[in-house]
């Protein structure tokens, strides 16, 4: 077969759709920066892969790592380094790094002096380490130099087969990192804190990090020493053979991941992912959308388990000492944009360990005696919060608390566990409905106001004659629409909830009254919704914050079904604030115009953010969301945003949700499908398309249920038994 013909075969092969969208990323040179390298993570413990062939770089986190305390803010810290120097490696060919999703496993492949080298390394959530596999296809071929670093002044020894950094912080933490080398023949020595490895057939490093943070107020934020915890996690997993250590590991992640298949169409495979993000700009590739989706999954995966604590703006892979923003939990959008993606992506487990948080902040704030967060009922918190609730004093943010605890109320939605509505998500939206309660006041007209509202993060002053918008601004505004939004949000889920469980009726007549006081949104002067009580928006403001959307989305107050005329204002206000901004703004704009019922838009922005960051767009090459700088929670809103395009379930009307498939398809995906995303209501949803219409959709149902399903522009009503299936005409 001529040449020419097996190369047109083998790029006609690699651009065709394939399951999860060719769920990798891959690059044909080791990463120079670190926004180059590659993410892998146990929940707990982050690794950043170079993929260099004569000098390896593995900077690692551990999520607990952090400065601050219950007062002060902090920041969360890198951990360290692990270097491997490997000598005598030239003539590299056929090299590639490829971080592949569905089994969370970073190769690095490459021939060398004739010798095909392997490298893999994943982070273990059963085994609680990290674990680094070198080998080669001749004997002996495996020589190298390990070296750990420490960047925070720790005491680093080596012996035997160990390296081990040790060390405390200035708030007290005690931390150690330590890694244990298995090689299989070859020479092993000591050559002062650093080991080094010659002739070895094969080697597998086992890398841990762990602190004394116990992630637990009552016990004083502190718990067992990181060195016993380490002898536990790499005893047990050294006992085991690297089969059995990437079996397990398999199988803990693929529980998770696989519960999702993606293809939106044709994927530019065939391309290092660098040069796909900027061929994307100008060549048709939804296959790179269906690998961003699965990409935003795959980091919640790796940053966010049970028993843990929640990602943070940077997920848990940092590398500054001083992190943007403290690489903390910021509760204005920040924080909630990380979780959209849970439930309706069917990661409800990875949702937990931002409840935890939540109620630890909760105990945290309700025992601070700070006269300007000091309440009677209830709490509210500043803007930006670390893992112990202390805060940064920036700025208050009393409606955060509501607005976080939307989601015990969706985790309820999604998956109808009566017993957490009843144990957490009840108590929690009561004790803050109180606190509104006695927060709201009587406006000019007589509607309920927030007294001291904000839209972050900016806001209306007088210069002059005039009124201008101030960034960064936090004067009190009365009546400002973001607080009443989430207002109305957080007593609607009280109600919602309060009637599930059919419990405090007098109370829930007194909020719904309450709630028919509040001061709704407005559509000012030139056809908005306002952002303030008064009408005094400015059509040329571009800032990055939509704070008054929303009632739009995370919100359910606002669609275009029920309140059409809003609908079309908030399309008015998204249109003059444009479709540019930081990477997690375009994010939410993603949400918005996928709730409105425009794909187009909503693909349009995508198609934005997905410019590569050093062209101005919103992506690096290793495909983090750029604020600038890297910030994730674009890459978690973006996976939201398209599962908004192709599933909604948040309309609710006499207890009974509708789910409506493909609200917002985009031409861009003309054929496609998606199979395990979650509907509101304890649905599963299976979705087939061709030529931009529904061609198959299943509906499955865990606990039975009944829905409103429209699909193909027809509503109907669906009622299935538990385990029950429809299968959609």
């Amino acid at each position: 077969m001529p040449r020419s013909f097996i190369l047109l075969a083998l790029t006609t092969t690699l651009a065709t759709a394939s399951p999860n969208g060719g769920a990798s990323l891959w690059f044909d040179k080791p990463a120079s920066d670190w926004t180059d390298a590659l993410p892998v993570g146990n929940g707990a413990l982050g690794g950043m892969i170079f993929g260099g062939t004569d000098k390896e770089r593995i900077q690692f986190n551990e999520q607990t790592l952090w400065t601050g305390d219950e007062i002060k803010m902090g920041a969360y810290q890198p951990f360290g380094d692990l270097f491997i120097d490997f000598p005598g490696l030239s003539n590299v060919t056929h090299y590639r790094r490829e971080l592949d999703l569905s089994a969370a496993i970073h190769r690095t492949t490459f021939t060398a002096n004739g010798v095909n080298y392997t490298r893999e390394v994943f982070s273990s959530h059963p085994d609680h380490v990290m674990v680094i596999r070198l080998s080669a296809d001749k004997p002996g071929s495996i020589s190298g130099t390990f070296r750990l670093t420490d960047v925070h002044k720790a005491q680093i020894t080596a012996s035997a087969n160990t390296i081990t950094a040790s060390g405390a912080l200035d708030n007290g933490l005690t931390y150690q990192s330590r890694i244990l080398l298995l090689p299989e023949k070859g020479n092993l020595s000591v050559n002062g804190i650093n080991l080094t490895l010659t002739n070895a057939d094969t080697a597998t490093i086992l890398l841990g990090a762990a602190t004394d943070f116990a992630n637990s107020p009552a016990q004083n934020w502190r718990g067992e020493k990181p060195a016993s915890k380490l002898d536990r996690f790499l005893t047990a997993a050294s006992k085991k053979s690297i089969e059995l250590l990437r079996s397990t590991h398999l199988a803990d992640h693929q529980a998770l991941f696989k519960r999702v298949t993606a293809d939106f169409g044709p994927s530019r495979t065939d391309l290092p992912t660098d040069q796909r993000l900027t061929a994307y700009q100008k060549s048709h590739d939804p296959g790179l959308d269906a690998l961003f989706f699965q990409y935003g999954r795959y980091l919640m995966i790796a940053s966010s388990r049970p028993g843990g604590l929640p990602a943070n703006l940077q997920g848990i892979w940092n590398k500054d000492l001083k992190p943007a923003w403290y690489s903390g939990y910021t509760t204005n959008i920040n924080v909630e944009m990380n979780y959209w993606l849970a439930e309706p992506t069917n990661l409800s487990e990875c949702h937990q360990p931002f409840f935890d948080w939540l109620k630890n902040l909760a105990t945290v704030r309700k025992k601070n005696t700070q006269p300007a967060i000091a309440a009677k009922r209830g709490w509210t918190a500043y803007s930006t919060n670390n893992p112990m609730g202390g805060n940064s004093t920036w700025g208050i943010h009393r409606p955060g608390p509501a607005w976080m605890t939307q989601h015990l109320w969706t985790h309820y939605e999604f998956t109808g566990d009566k017993q957490f509505l009843k144990s957490r998500t009840y108590p929690a939206l009561k004790e803050l409905v109180e606190y509104w309660e006695d927060f709201l006041v009587a406006g000019p007209d007589g509607n309920l106001i927030s007294p001291a509202g904000w839209s972050p993060e900016h806001g209306p002053v007088k210069k002059g004659d005039k009124i201008v918008l101030a960034e960064g601004n936090r004067d009190p505004q009365p009546g400002a629409s973001y607080d009443q939004q989430i207002v109305w949000d957080l007593f609607t889920n009280y109600i919602d909830a309060s009637e599930e469980l059919a419990v405090d009726p007098e109370y829930r007549a007194k909020i719904t009254a309450m709630r028919e006081k509040l001061l709704g949104p407005r559509i000012g002067k030139w056809g908005q919704i306002q952002e303030w009580m008064q009408d005094v928006d400015d059509p040329k403001n571009k800032h990055r914050h939509v704070s008054h959307l929303f009632a739009v989305h995370p919100g359910r107050q606002i669609n275009p079904v029920s309140t059409p005329d809003l609908a079309a204002a908030a399309k008015v206000s998204l249109n003059a604030r444009g479709d540019g901004g930081t990477g997690w703004s375009k994010a939410w704009k993603i949400n918005f115009w996928a709730r409105l019922a425009d794909g187009n838009h909503s693909h349009k922005i995508l198609k934005g953010l997905l410019a590569p960051a050093p062209q101005g767009g919103s992506t690096h090459n290793n495909l983090f969301n750029s604020h600038p700088p890297f910030q994730i929670d674009g890459n978690f809103g973006s996976t939201a945003g398209i599962t908004e395009m192709l599933l909604q379930s948040h309309v609710r009307k006499n207890g009974i949700y509708m789910i409506d498939l493909l609200p917002a398809l985009p031409d861009a995906w003309k054929n496609g499908s998606i199979t395990g995303l979650r509907a509101r209501g304890g649905f599963g949803v299976d979705l087939a398309w061709s030529s931009g219409r529904l061609t198959k959709a299943t509906i499955t149902s865990e606990n039975g249920g009944k829905a409103y399903l429209r699909a193909s522009g027809k509503i109907q009503t669906l009622t299935l038994p538990p385990g029950g299936k429809y299968d959609v005409p």
